[in-house]
C-alpha cells in the first residue's frame, strides 16, 4: 500500500521490476572481510595513490598545466599593458593634438582584449579581470558618449584608476 506522502507511484510500489537490479555498495566492515580482512579504501586520493594513476594523470596533464601557465602570463603581461595605455590615455592634457589618437589606439587596445579575454571562464571570477572590465567599460562609456576629446571628470577618473590599481594588485597577488 502507498504511503500518503511517498512521491512514488503505487504501481511502482506494489509491482517487483525483475528488469532493474539494485546495487547498493557494502559496509565499511563487509567489504574488508570480504577481501581479506584488508583495508577498502574508496576515496579519490586513495584510489589514484594506490594504484599510480596520480602520477599517470600528472604527467599527462602536465603539458596542458604548462599551457595553462603560458597563457597566464600572456594574461598578465597584456593586461599590464592594457593598464599602462589606460593611464597614459586618461590622464592626457585636454589640449594635446594627440588625444583623439591615443584615445582610437586605446579603443582598439581595449576592444582586442576584452574579445580575448571575455571568453576564458578561467579569467571570469578573477578580480584583476573584473575590475579591468569595469574600468575598460567606463572609459569606452565616457569616449563613445562624449567623443575622443572630452576629458574625463574628476569623480570617474578616480574611480577608473583606483579600478586599475586594485587590478594591478591583483595581478601581483596572481588573481
Amino acid at each position: 500500500m502507498r504511503a500518503a506522502s511517498s512521491p512514488v507511484p503505487a504501481a511502482v510500489l506494489a509491482a517487483p521490476s525483475s528488469a532493474a537490479a539494485v546495487v547498493k555498495p557494502l559496509p565499511r566492515a563487509a567489504a574488508a572481510s570480504a577481501h581479506g580482512g584488508a583495508s577498502v579504501s574508496t576515496g579519490r586520493r586513495d584510489v589514484l595513490a594506490g594504484t599510480g594513476l596520480g602520477a599517470v594523470l600528472l604527467l599527462a596533464l602536465g603539458p596542458v598545466c604548462g599551457a595553462a601557465r603560458a597563457a597566464d602570463e600572456e594574461y598578465v603581461t597584456e593586461t599590464k599593458e592594457v593598464i599602462g595605455k589606460v593611464r597614459s590615455t586618461i590622464n592626457m592634457d585636454k589640449s594635446d593634438p594627440n588625444v583623439a589618437d591615443a584615445v582610437a589606439e586605446l579603443r582598439e587596445l581595449s576592444n582586442s582584449w576584452v574579445a580575448k579575454y571575455r571568453r576564458e571562464k578561467s579569467l571570469l571570477g578573477r578580480p584583476s579581470f573584473r575590475e579591468m572590465y569595469s574600468a575598460l567599460n567606463a572609459v569606452s562609456g565616457h569616449y563613445i558618449s562624449f567623443g575622443p576629446t572630452a576629458p574625463i571628470p574628476a569623480k570617474r577618473r578616480a574611480r577608473i584608476l583606483e579600478e586599475m590599481d586594485t587590478a594591478e594588485k591583483a595581478l601581483l597577488r596572481g588573481r
